[in-house]
């Protein structure tokens, strides 16, 4: 990124990524997403007959200046044009975004600001009002099928190249010229945002259209269709992806289709191959990790939380986990594989020591503080592996919601009015809330 002054843009013309497009001038940063467009383009490349009618500006948070600690206010609460989608892109009313502790580490400077004045905020919940031109084509030709007045859900990945070695392999997330919501475009702690269409995904199976009659429960219960709210459904598109893609990482659904999931014989399959029924530590219970859990319960895994604060173990037992006891304690039996949620690189070495031979610890954050000295006979010798996680692709997102839709996933979800975000940012950090906290429009 160039350049991230404030947008002045009209509601009817193409912003890119909202950035230095006002009416005398003609030139600006665009989003690397989609190609640029012209300032002023034909009135019919933008739909906007969902916008109201008048309504011409929102309310945002932004960064200031400079990032500083939460306790100190980082993001100011602004008016700003509402932006318009270009080219592939959508214009999505925000109706809930999850506050992740990744918007921390932005806010607060851990994450090197890659955009000035950038909204935070990636696990959007939103309606599309406004599809700009090329509008259902992605960069690749594909048919995205958006329309105005769907259900959609925004997550961290905004863009690939589409054209490198990772990307032709499948594996997105490593791309070196990927873009993030809330870090390098304006993101959801917003009443509007633009996104790429071919990086949107539909929730209509988890917030109305079709989807399927029934599901299952974390225990393997069948019962009627899962049902879901706003609130409920925001925490997915990141805590709910990521923390899938880290459960991928640990190598325990290595062998095991999706087609297997969604029949229902994963759990057989899992056991199978592991040769009995695996044991998954989770280290810290935030937003993340009490969905992870459901997701490995329901695929016959015994979980044991190992967690600082009583109400977060309590919430671990109530969702069905095997135990719950202290980060630094050892569980109550050896690990087939870990995830590790808490940004704390200390708890490293006794999730190691905690192991299995052969077994794989995941780290599921984008940052994390430093990770004291290994003794390899302790903590790496009989083939234990340390495996980081970046991102996700687009593939495990599609992978994660059609689990969701068909597998109740109860999210202890705490609401936020829009303009109380950094107050939940400071709660984040002081973790005064077990699960995830969520951003409402007033």
């Amino acid at each position: 990124m160039t350049n991230g002054e404030e947008a002045i843009i009209s509601p009817v013309t193409d912003g890119g990524m909202e950035s230095t497009v006002n009416p005398t001038t003609q030139a600006g940063p665009t989003d690397p997403a989609q190609p640029a467009a012209p300032a002023t383009p034909a009135a019919d490349q933008t739909d906007t007959t969902a916008i109201t009618p008048g309504v011409t500006t929102m309310h945002a948070w932004q960064m200031r200046e400079k990032p500083r600690p939460i306790e100190n206010d980082p993001l100011e609460w602004i008016e700003k044009p509402i932006p318009s989608p270009g080219p592939g892109q959508a214009l999505i009313r925000v109706l809930a975004c999850g506050v992740c502790r990744t918007d921390l580490h932005v806010s607060e400077g851990d994450l090197p600001a890659h955009l000035p004045h950038v909204t935070p905020g990636h696990e959007v919940v939103g309606e599309v009002v406004a599809l700009g031109a090329d509008q259902g084509i992605d960069i690749n030709g594909r048919h995205t099928q958006l329309h105005v007045g769907e259900h959609v859900g925004v997550a961290w990945l905004r863009h690939t190249c589409g054209e490198c070695e990772f990307c032709v392999a499948g594996k997105e997330n490593l791309c070196r010229h990927s873009l993030y919501n809330g870090w390098d475009a304006h993101g959801g702690y917003a009443e509007y945002m633009v996104a790429p269409d071919d990086y949107v995904y539909s929730l209509e199976g988890l917030l109305g259209g079709e989807s399927a009659d029934g599901g299952t429960s974390a225990g393997g219960t069948a019962y009627d269709k899962p049902s879901y709210t706003l609130e409920t459904v925001a925490p997915l598109m990141c805590a709910g992806i990521i923390g899938y893609r880290a459960l991928k990482r640990t190598g325990l659904l290595d062998g095991v289709s999706f087609a297997d999931i969604e029949s229902g014989q994963a759990r057989e399959r899992i056991a199978e191959i592991v040769g009995h029924r695996p044991a998954l530590g989770l280290y810290g219970f935030g937003g993340s990790a009490h969905i992870t859990a459901q997701v490995a319960l329901a695929l016959g895994m015994r979980v044991h939380v190992l967690t600082r604060g009583r109400d977060a173990q309590r919430l671990a037992l109530n969702l069905g986990c095997a135990s719950a006891n202290d980060a630094y304690d050892q569980p109550d039996e050896p690990l087939d594989a870990a995830i590790i949620f808490a940004p704390v690189g200390a708890i490293v070495p006794p999730a190691l020591e905690a192991l299995r031979p052969g077994g794989v610890l995941s780290l599921a954050g984008i940052h994390m503080s430093d990770v004291p000295p290994l003794n390899y006979e302790q903590h790496l010798f009989h083939e234990k592996e340390i495996r980081s996680v970046e991102s996700n692709t687009r593939q495990d997102g599609r992978e994660f919601l059609a689990f969701a839709a068909t597998h109740q996933i109860k999210i202890d979800a705490h609401p936020y009015p829009l303009d109380q975000a950094q107050q939940a940012l400071k709660d984040l950090k002081a973790g005064a809330f077990t699960g995830a906290a969520v951003l409402m429009p007033m």
